[in-house]
């Protein structure tokens, strides 16, 4: 296993993700190298050490666009597994720990103001042009320019309409050789489901990793220089 980077170490050291960072790492430098345009986009901001990797980390011509409620998450529906619906009920019975011995971020009186001061003691100003978080349900939040490409989208989001709703809208902006990465296939049923459905109706998605978190990966066009990598 490769070393995390210092910024990765700092990250993980302040508590601010539950993530494996190396995977991210790699999936950003692999759009750098083949030059996969389009934006960087997480869905599930949370506190979030794995949005400021991105931001900091994604090349110079992209954006960072994170979508978040920024508050205590939405409950399971009935197509999510037993597991989700006794998660959510710990969540909203106010019992769930935090990371590090810290508050549960879902319980944080106001979630994005704290948000914004990680980024910002990372180097990521709020003001800075290229740092996009938008407040919200994904249904309500979840839109792009008709001329916005996405490279790489973290889906962090648990449930089964959720997980759905960001790869309907996520999907028709994905560049050819973009990356999903699905952070809880293997954690929930409904965020399995939703996706496993999906992959049902789009052969054009290609499993690149089914280890820790689900990636996959878009086929790039027959003249692109990059082929998925087995990992």
């Amino acid at each position: 296993m490769a070393q995390l980077s210092p910024l990765a170490q700092a990250i993980k050291q302040q508590h601010l993700t539950y993530l494996s960072e190396q995977k991210l790492h790699h999936r950003l430098k692999q759009i750098q190298q083949n030059q996969t345009p389009g934006d960087i986009i997480e869905t599930g901001v949370a506190l979030r050490g794995s949005a400021i990797l991105l931001a900091r980390l994604m090349p110079p011509t992209a954006e960072f666009h994170g979508y978040d409620v920024f508050g205590m998450i939405p409950p399971p529906s009935p197509n999510d597994d037993p597991k989700s619906h006794q998660r959510y009920q710990i969540i909203a019975q106010g019992a769930s720990p935090g990371l590090g011995g810290h508050r549960y971020y879902g319980y944080e009186p106001n979630l994005y103001q704290k948000v914004l001061d990680h980024f910002q003691a990372f180097g990521l100003h709020p003001n800075n042009p290229r740092l996009h978080l938008h407040r919200g349900y994904f249904e309500d939040t979840l839109t792009f320019r008709p001329d916005q490409t996405i490279a790489l989208a973290h889906l962090d989001c648990d449930w089964y309409k959720s997980v759905k709703t960001c790869l309907t809208r996520i999907y028709p902006a994905l560049s050819p050789g973009g990356y999903l990465i699905l952070d809880d296939y293997y954690d929930y049923g409904g965020c399995r489901q939703a996706t496993d459905e999906f992959l049902a109706q789009h052969s054009d998605l290609q499993v690149v990793i089914s280890q820790e978190n689900l990636v996959l990966q878009k086929s790039p066009r027959a003249s692109a220089k990059s082929q998925p990598t087995i990992f």
